[in-house]
């Protein structure tokens, strides 16, 4: 009888000392979803730049800030305009949470005359999928 106290004692031991460090949860891993890497908020400085009165035939851009204010990574998957007068460019590499990224946008005035509004559309995998950017501008034709 006294060995068979004696083997699990040991077994009861050895068990104890193989659970020291946990945290006593099952699996610490196993809360955590596939794909569950937060959300991603796009916050711009500004949607709308005003270039003001502007010469007819002036290439003119301005670069739009924003910052991922989320948790998840910010991915801008693509940029597009209401007209081919005016050209997007950003980078395509993820922006962590807390990062700054840039969309510059390029305006060619060329043919173009009074007043002017034009629309470039950001879709990204923010909370808030589409945002709009607007620039304006009074193109004066010295003719």
């Amino acid at each position: 009888m006294k060995t068979n106290l004696s083997i699990y004692l040991i077994i009861l031991i050895l068990s104890v000392a193989g659970c020291t460090g946990r945290t006593g949860k099952v699996n610490d891993s196993a809360n955590v979803q596939p794909g569950d890497t937060g959300k991603a908020v796009i916050t711009f400085k500004e949607i709308i730049h005003d270039f003001g009165k502007v010469n007819e035939g002036e290439k003119v851009g301005c670069i739009f800030s924003f910052k991922n204010t989320g948790t998840g990574s910010l991915l801008v998957n693509s940029t597009t305009t209401s007209c081919g007068c005016t050209v997007p460019k950003y980078n395509r590499k993820p922006i962590g949470p807390g990062s700054e990224g840039t969309i510059e946008v390029v305006f060619d005035t060329s043919g173009r005359n009074g007043a002017q509004t034009k629309t470039i559309t950001v879709q990204s995998n923010a909370v808030t999928p589409v945002v709009l950017l607007h620039i304006k501008a009074e193109v004066i034709n010295n003719n």
